[in-house]
């Protein structure tokens, strides 16, 4: 068992590094978080460095690495700022989907845009009637000659209204029972006629990603944008989410990191009653916690990544590495802004922003609740 990374992974970490300490400018984060708009800039220079779609095969711009590659990249980004460094993580969101599922001439469209700068993409899953239930639509895809009509409502959309294309879960055989087995998945350009997209409003964190809920109104595709096979959508999204919640817990991960890197920053310089505050036990036993907090949660999202890249899928263990790192993403800005005092209450010293941007990890993707119910059920089995 070899827990030391070889040395492209550790190449990657390093160049990740060095591009979010030169990129990464205070100033900037604060006007774009303000202005809640997307670093296009950073993103393209990202793009550009090879740092988005790595686990992407190099026919289609990518570097042919695998997903713990990937997740080295989004932890590293979001260590460099929570705000700025999720943006451009997610700026492939659901990109996978196309990578696994899509035909070869999606794939040539799509994967390279995406890898390049040229467009984000998103997965339209959730609905406003069901929330973390997936296992049925109202959003409909009704076949007609050699075209798909769609209808139905999308919400909290990462990359909506930005993405160039939608991944899209769609009920194609409403007399499917369990109703789960009639979900197709169905790829939809933003720029086809019916489809709209509206801002969910003011968030707690992630200023800089756009979430949106996103409208299909008698939306035309041809028959060949059907991602995968026709009504297994539910079965390909399930694989799609054993990847992506790996990169929510190294999202969560890269702003438990950054958080702590601040705080212990912080607590080397700052004085109190005479001696510096890392002199305090109460504060040195803070940091140890901190410190074994993310070194566990770093392990299992590791292992994780590890595992799906040796072509096994483990929700068990994928939701357990997204369980814990995102609680522990919460636990340990909490106690960052705890350790700056008011200092960590403003804005400009940044944990007050790791703090709310870490809370999301523990929504999307699948809240916590759910990511309990997923280990609960591989632990117990079917029962009579």
């Amino acid at each position: 068992m070899d827990f030391e990374l070889n040395k492209t992974q550790k190449d990657i970490q390093k160049a990740v590094r060095e591009f979010t300490r030169g990129e990464f400018d205070r100033d900037l984060v604060l006007e774009l978080e303000r202005k809640h708009e997307f670093p296009e800039k950073i993103w393209r220079k990202a793009c550009d460095l090879g740092l988005v779609g790595v686990h992407f095969p190099e026919e289609y711009s990518g570097q042919g690495l695998g997903c713990l590659e990937d997740i080295l990249v989004v932890e590293e980004l979001c260590r460099g700022d929570s705000t700025m460094g999720s943006a451009v993580a997610l700026s492939s969101f659901a990109s996978e989907i196309v990578l696994h599922w899509g035909n070869a001439e999606m794939k040539q469209k799509y994967l390279p845009a995406v890898a390049e700068g040229r467009m984000l993409s998103a997965g339209a899953f959730t609905e406003p009637d069901h929330g973390s239930d997936i296992t049925s639509m109202d959003t409909t895809a009704v076949k007609e000659g050699n075209e798909w009509v769609i209808n139905g409502t999308k919400t909290f959309i990462t990359n909506g209204g930005l993405a160039g294309f939608y991944s899209v879960m769609c009920q194609s055989d409403p007399e499917a029972r369990p109703t789960y087995r009639g979900i197709s998945l169905i790829l939809v350009e933003a720029d086809r006629k019916g489809v709209s997209t509206a801002d969910v409003g003011q968030k707690m964190g992630i200023h800089m990603m756009a979430t949106t809920e996103v409208n299909f109104k008698d939306v035309r595709v041809p028959a060949a944008n059907l991602i995968g096979e026709e009504n297994k959508g539910f079965y390909h999204v399930l694989h799609f989410f054993d990847e992506s919640r790996i990169q929510v817990a190294a999202q969560a991960l890269g702003i438990a990191q950054g958080a702590f890197d601040r705080a212990l920053d912080y607590v080397k310089k700052r004085e109190q009653f005479g001696k510096k505050i890392a002199q305090y036990q109460v504060t040195q036993h803070k940091l140890a916690d901190m410190a074994t907090k993310i070194e566990l949660a770093r392990l299992m999202t590791y292992k994780a990544a590890w595992n799906f890249d040796q072509g096994r899928i483990d929700p068990k263990l994928t939701s357990m590495a997204k369980m814990y790192a995102a609680r522990t993403a919460v636990e340990v800005a909490d106690e960052a802004i705890q350790l700056l005092g008011g200092y960590g209450y403003i804005t400009e010293y940044e944990v007050e922003r790791f703090y709310r941007d870490a809370k999301i990890t523990e929504i999307y993707e699948g809240t916590k609740e759910i990511q309990k119910n997923t280990i609960a059920g591989a632990l117990l089995g079917k029962l009579k």
